[in-house]
């Protein structure tokens, strides 16, 4: 079980009267950058946020530039120069300024909040610089734990997870002996056809898919949380963050998403993690860890929500998660498979040019049908990636209306 000890009890910790904690934030103008922005502009004697990073939301970087006054501004668009900065903010651009970004020598902690495969190689290089990770990016581990979690504990870093439901699992852990983890328990809200009939789920559209009913997320997320396949790729995630085995991780649907993950002791008890659905709370640990600092967020009160309902997911109305664990099991390269078909098969469903049951017959279809490289290696992950896409672009065209 090494993926706990790469996970746990390392990184830099603040002491009052200690100096800002330097940090950068990859993916600041997406749904957890601009929570990141939120909870480290809360905090400006803990943290000082060196680089920042951003997507095509030209105007939301330039706006959080202005408020965080870093060192380095990296534009993905490449539509930013210096004159819309602040006075010693310097600008760079594209993949490079990101790798800069992830790799900046003031930087201690690097919260990796950029989407997709984009972030796996700046994740990598920035274990390799001795970087803390805040981890908020699903592909790194989805597509390259098998190559990540050794890179961490070959250089002794430590990777905080941001996801609720990883975070969750952290928590719970405290200070308890690996040996003793007999179980992990991912909860999942079952999104918003939990109780929609099949015959009615072939026609939902994007909007009714993306309008989550516990969390506010960006699209992709959201139309995986719809299809279960978010809660496949956190299995796979939590496997290699834990390293617990497959047959040792399970998922619960649990509508109210108010206990975000269990995990369950070889003696039979089970220690929960419990909060309003909020990511600035994992987004605030995973920076603040081992302290549990002050949030002006709303406080849970168990009277208020009144009851907790579980129930078991549903694999044949919800097959995306059942494909995820094969994924899993196979190793090698089909979790990057899975991961890129999903966003093929995610954005022609966005665009109305196929149905959402349609989904995971799309990275079914890539899995089976992939031809690409054999050996998982950072190199040969871009090549995965073109492979699945094609394959996964071809399924679509068969499978469009």
């Amino acid at each position: 079980m090494t993926g706990i000890l790469a996970v746990n009890r390392s990184g830099p910790e603040w002491q009052r009267g200690d100096p800002p904690i330097p940090i950068a934030i990859l993916g600041s103008t997406g749904s957890i950058g601009t929570q990141t922005v939120d909870v480290v502009a809360r905090m400006p004697e803990r943290f000082r946020v060196v680089a920042l990073s951003g997507g095509s939301n030209c105007d939301l970087l330039c706006q959080q530039a202005h408020l965080l006054g870093p060192d380095l501004v990296v534009s993905a668009s490449g539509e930013v120069s210096s004159s819309d900065l602040p006075r010693g903010s310097r600008i760079a651009h594209g993949s490079d300024g990101l790798l800069e970004a992830a790799t900046h020598p003031d930087v201690s902690i690097v919260v990796t909040a950029t989407s997709g495969h984009a972030a796996i190689i700046p994740t990598a290089r920035a274990i390799e610089a001795g970087k803390t990770i805040a981890l908020a990016n699903k592909e790194t581990i989805v597509c390259g734990g098998a190559l990540i979690m050794p890179l961490a504990e070959k250089h002794g870093v430590a990777i905080r997870p941001v996801d609720s439901e990883h975070s969750a699992i952290w928590q719970a852990i405290g200070s308890s002996f690996p040996d003793d983890i007999e179980r992990l328990i991912l909860t999942a809200s079952g999104g918003p056809f939990r109780k929609t009939p099949w015959d009615e789920m072939t026609a939902v559209s994007a909007e009714r898919a993306l309008d989550h009913p516990t969390w506010v997320m960006g699209g992709k997320i959201s139309i995986d949380s719809a299809t279960l396949m978010n809660k496949g790729l956190e299995v796979i995630e939590a496997h290699w963050l834990f390293g617990v085995p497959f047959d040792r991780i399970d998922v619960v649907v649990h509508p109210e998403s108010i206990i975000h993950s269990l995990v369950e002791f070889r003696d039979g008890s089970q220690i929960a993690q419990l909060g309003l659905p909020d990511m600035r709370l994992p987004i605030q640990y995973a920076l603040t860890w081992p302290n549990h600092a002050p949030s002006p967020g709303k406080r849970l009160s168990l009277p208020e929500i009144g009851s907790l309902n579980f129930e078991a997911p549903d694999l044949d109305r919800f097959p995306a998660l059942g494909i995820c664990i094969e994924a899993g099991l196979a190793g090698g390269p089909y979790p990057a498979v899975l991961s890129s078909a999903d966003e093929v098969a995610v954005a022609a469903f966005i665009d109305g040019r196929i149905r959402f049951t349609d989904i995971p017959a799309v990275v079914e279809t890539a899995l089976e049908r992939y031809d690409g490289p054999t050996d998982l290696s950072f190199d040969s992950l871009p090549e995965i990636d073109a492979t699945a896409h094609r394959i996964g672009g071809d399924a679509v065209v068969r499978l469009g209306r």
